[in-house]
């Protein structure tokens, strides 16, 4: 029999509507049209002419055939096109496919056939790599692709012109579309970003209209994030979609800030300049902040709310960022869960605490976002949740809306993620008694030393913690006694000295002697363009030290 509440109740145009952050432009063109939506250099817009903006690329692409299914890459930097792509693109239920700007030519035009990219919009200062990888593409892959250049006003260094279109020119020859549109199925995909690749191929993380309309939401609520934030960019956008960022500011009508370069002096200029008052970014930035010199501060005088993930924060990060009194907000996540998919919630009862233990607290990877159904702490092979004793280690699990399709092609790898019907991170952590989730390692970073376990990022918080550091990691070296013992890479800050020894008893205060470093090597750290240090580099360092 049919239940009462099926019986002529069925979703119509009037009451049902396919969630899709695309939505968030709209509202915030027709509410708050006059208002300022992006800012970047000379150029200033209001959330109407984005929309329009938006529109009129949305209606250039249709153009030329994109539609479901199709996937557009982008090869930008934080610029006002950037976030246009992310509201158009979606709006034609076609694909972003947005590119690492530190990629190589071969890796790219890899990515470029993986996706089977129809479209490309790249800026005229990536040329040089992206003539070569157009190359690789034609040659090796059999495939050519239609391709737009951008000529950012801000930009006025060298490279050619690539493509059959020129972007300002392109976007005026074409009236916008009436309406940006969202997919009529949330589950379709909303665009594909790739994994780093350290082992084997990259894998293309497919997420969805749903999950990224909900991540953003979460992200507003998260951060208490009022209407008309002024949002600096200066976590990269290509980074699994700027952490869904370029919607969330649209959803609250705020500002974008662009910033072409990440580095301390235009960082603190543009707080300073436009009132900035949010910010994300890896660790490696905060530090940028609180270790520049405090000229450079002066004058920013309103609360600056700043997020944090990437990697494990250092406590002397959180403190850093405490002392010249900008607010952090740690979170956690992956490009498979959309960027950030937990929070260290603070209570207020924090407050009492001290600062070393606020720290500590601010520092774990903390709970699940309100609209994440569940994230836990189990033992893989069983599946068994692991007891709330901060003692007990297993690997953390995400599960619900805000977890991707898939992998583009890799069913194998999918299955394998989501095996146990929960989304497996390869992050090793403990969960505390109250319920907050604390990493110990990436499965790949525990080093076993004489049969003890040892967490390099303990070893690394350590070192953090000596006022000379500017930035450590610390990973395995092979040893014919120990089997691995931990070896320390460090970049000193500047004007400031220490010693190999210095360091050694530094670390002899904080840690048990198993722990301490055998060898610590003063040398540049390998990065990644988020600031994620790239420990599978410095993993072959020590294989080849001596």
């Amino acid at each position: 029999m049919t239940n009462i509440f099926d019986q002529n109740l069925d979703p119509n145009s009037a009451n049902f509507t396919a969630l899709s952050p695309v939505s968030f432009v709209e509202r915030s063109a027709e509410i708050f049209g006059d208002l300022s939506s992006v800012v970047h250099g000379h150029r200033k817009y209001t959330w109407a002419q984005t929309r329009d903006r938006s529109a009129r690329l949305a209606a250039a692409l249709r153009s030329l055939g994109v539609a479901r299914g199709t996937t557009v890459s982008a090869m930008l930097p934080n610029i006002p096109e950037m976030l246009e792509v992310h509201y158009a693109v979606p709006a034609l239920n076609a694909v972003l496919n947005p590119l690492n700007t530190r990629l190589d030519a071969a890796l790219i035009a890899w990515q470029l056939n993986h996706c089977e990219c129809a479209v490309l919009i790249t800026d005229r200062e990536f040329a040089p790599v992206m003539a070569k990888a157009l190359d690789i593409l034609k040659t090796q892959f059999g495939r050519s692709i239609v391709v737009v250049d951008v000529c950012d006003s801000e930009y006025t260094g060298p490279g050619e012109q690539l493509g059959q279109f020129e972007y300002e020119a392109w976007l005026a020859s074409h009236e916008p579309l009436p309406q940006l549109e969202g997919p009529q199925n949330e589950w379709d995909a909303i665009a594909v970003s790739y994994t780093s690749g350290t082992t084997g191929d990259p894998k293309g993380v497919v997420t969805h209209h749903r999950g990224a309309y909900l991540n953003a939401v979460s992200n507003v609520a998260t951060w208490t994030m009022p209407h008309f934030p002024t949002y600096l960019w200066t976590l990269p956008m290509f980074h699994c979609n700027g952490w869904c960022f370029p919607w969330t500011v649209a959803m609250q009508a705020g500002t974008h800030v662009c910033l072409r370069r990440v580095e301390a002096q235009p960082i603190l200029e543009a707080i300073r300049e436009h009132r900035v008052n949010h910010y994300c970014a890896a660790p490696i930035v905060h530090s940028l902040i609180y270790n520049a010199p405090e000229s450079m501060r002066a004058g920013i005088d309103q609360q600056v709310r700043g997020m944090v993930a990437g990697a494990a924060p250092p406590a002397a990060m959180i403190e850093g960022m405490a002392k010249i009194g900008f607010d952090i907000t740690h979170v956690y996540g992956l490009t498979e869960v959309y960027g950030p998919a937990s929070v260290a919630v603070k209570r207020d009862s924090w407050a009492h605490e001290s600062l070393s233990e606020q720290t500590r607290l601010n520092g774990r990877q903390g709970v699940r976002y309100v609209l994440q159904e569940g994230m836990t702490v189990m033992d893989p092979e069983t599946m068994a949740e692991c007891p709330a004793d901060g003692v007990t280690m297993g690997e953390i699990m995400f599960k619900g809306n805000i977890v991707m399709k898939g992998y583009l092609k890799n069913p194998k790898a999918t299955q394998e993620a989501f095996a146990g019907g929960w989304f497996h991170t390869g992050d090793l952590a403990v969960m505390e008694p109250d319920r907050y989730v604390k990493i110990k390692d990436r499965s790949k970073d525990i080093i076993i030393s004489g049969g003890e376990n040892i967490s390099s990022l303990e070893v690394e918080d350590a070192i953090y913690r000596h006022p000379s550091v500017l930035a450590c990691a610390v990973v395995a070296k092979p040893d014919p006694k120990w089997g691995e013992t931990p070896l320390a890479f460090v970049e000193v800050k500047s004007g400031a000295t220490v010693s190999h020894a210095d360091l050694i008893a530094h670390c002899k205060t904080l840690l048990a002697s198993y722990k301490v470093p055998k060898e610590i090597r003063f040398e540049e750290i390998p990065k990644t363009s988020t600031g994620k240090i790239q420990k599978f580099q410095l993993r072959e360092r020590a294989k080849n030290a001596n």
